[in-house]
């Protein structure tokens, strides 16, 4: 079994998702008392929080750029980031690291290849939905149209996740509001809804809507697992 890397903390709350799913999933495949060979740097948040919001992906991507060494350096063979937002600096991160780097839009495009998904909806942070390095990887790799909800529908989607969701709480009336969003992805066309934030699998689930969900978090830990044990 190879060693994943999981560089984590963004928030905590996704990534004991993270942890808690490779750990079953590697159970269910392996059997017995078998777990998976984890090594975890979870960062503080706050301080990746306020060089989000002032714009300084450089300062951030170099404080996870020396985490994601650590990682390395204690033993992993591969590394996850356990965030979509953060893949911001992923290609920082990849140049500073020896190991591979499991993409999170890989994992997910692969999946929705599978699944012959052409458009799709896409929740997150507005950096993730707004900005291009998420959205247009999932274009130029993998064929695929991406559609996210209106400026003050994004809005409520980006401020559920950083003023609950990161914190642990759920609420009714944002899983009201994030199932009207979807709605509206899905009248536009949207073949599916990606999930992309790690936390927002807290509140939606698939049995919550009709439309096809794809939760990132599930989806990329299990590529971490398959990766790890591969046949076995």
């Amino acid at each position: 079994m190879q060693t994943i890397g999981i560089l984590g903390g963004m928030s905590w709350e996704s990534t004991a998702t993270y942890y808690r799913t490779i750990n079953e999933a590697v159970r269910h495949r392996l059997g017995g008392l078998h777990s998976a060979a984890i090594i975890l740097n979870s960062v503080d948040f706050a301080v990746i929080e306020t060089l989000q919001q002032a714009g300084n992906w450089q300062q951030a991507g170099e404080l996870l750029s020396s985490a994601a060494q650590s990682i390395e350096a204690a033993g992993a063979d591969f590394l996850i980031i356990a965030t979509n937002t953060m893949h911001k600096v992923a290609e920082q991160i990849e140049q500073n690291i020896q190991i591979p780097l499991l993409h999170i839009a890989d994992a997910t495009g692969a999946a929705l290849r599978t699944e012959n998904i052409q458009r799709v909806g896409l929740l997150g942070t507005a950096f993730t939905m707004e900005q291009a390095f998420y959205r247009q990887r999932l274009t130029d790799r993998y064929g695929i149209e991406v559609i996210t909800p209106s400026p003050p529908d994004r809005q409520i989607v980006h401020d559920i996740i950083y003023q609950e969701l990161c914190l642990g709480e759920i609420s009714l009336a944002s899983r009201q509001q994030y199932l009207r969003i979807i709605d509206d992805l899905t009248a536009q066309g949207a073949e599916g809804v990606i999930l992309g934030c790690t936390e927002i699998g807290m509140l939606i689930r698939p049995s919550d809507t009709r439309a096809r969900l794809f939760d990132t978090t599930h989806i990329h830990a299990l590529q971490a697992v398959e990766k790890a044990i591969g046949n076995t």
